[in-house]
């Protein structure tokens, strides 16, 4: 499938921008994330880039019949109710792996959200691991990765690189792109 989705995409003018860093564990962040073809999108790249990526999801996604399936695929299933959290679960998957390439969509929805899911800073702060950002810019068909970014704690230098970054993004619906802001720059 990720053959077919990246060829496509090549057929159709997409193109790849720069490579992925030679890390051996990131966050890597997309955005604007505002439809579902951004997941045609996401398969071709992980083609392209030749990156086996982790995801997470509920802990009920991955029962019977498609608990294989997800995991199959990278998913890393979790329960917000478990002492430490979303945040303590992924970071226990970090440090069990020698590879991790965490792909986080920080947005949390597709439809334009007044704030970032702060989950993505959180989880490369307690896991000590960069976060990568990749910018989707649908009118001009690229998909770019920009520098890994060290992150320990200082949200709004953080979040200024970010904004930076995706500044040009476009999605398929533009009117879905929200703010790069997380809602604790707020109370800074």
């Amino acid at each position: 499938m990720t053959w077919l989705a990246e060829n496509w995409l090549k057929w159709r003018g997409w193109q790849f921008i720069d490579e992925m860093p030679d890390l051996d564990k990131f966050v890597l962040i997309g955005a604007p994330h505002t439809s579902n073809w951004d997941f045609i999108l996401y398969l071709g790249a992980i083609r392209h880039w030749k990156i086996s990526p982790r995801f997470v999801g509920k802990h009920t996604l991955f029962r019977w019949p498609f608990g294989y399936f997800f995991r199959k695929f990278g998913g890393i299933p979790v329960d917000r109710d478990r002492p430490g959290g979303m945040v303590g679960q992924v970071v226990e998957e970090f440090e069990k792996s020698s590879h991790m390439i965490l792909v986080v969509a920080p947005e949390g929805t597709r439809n334009a959200a007044p704030y970032w899911k702060s989950g993505f800073a959180r989880i490369a702060a307690a896991a000590k691991v960069p976060v990568v950002p990749v910018v989707l810019d649908f009118p001009a068909k690229t998909l770019a990765v920009g520098h890994p970014i060290q992150y320990f704690g200082d949200e709004k230098a953080l979040m200024d690189q970010l904004r930076v970054f995706f500044e040009p993004g476009v999605g398929k619906d533009g009117e879905g792109k929200g703010p790069v802001r997380l809602k604790e720059e707020d109370s800074v």
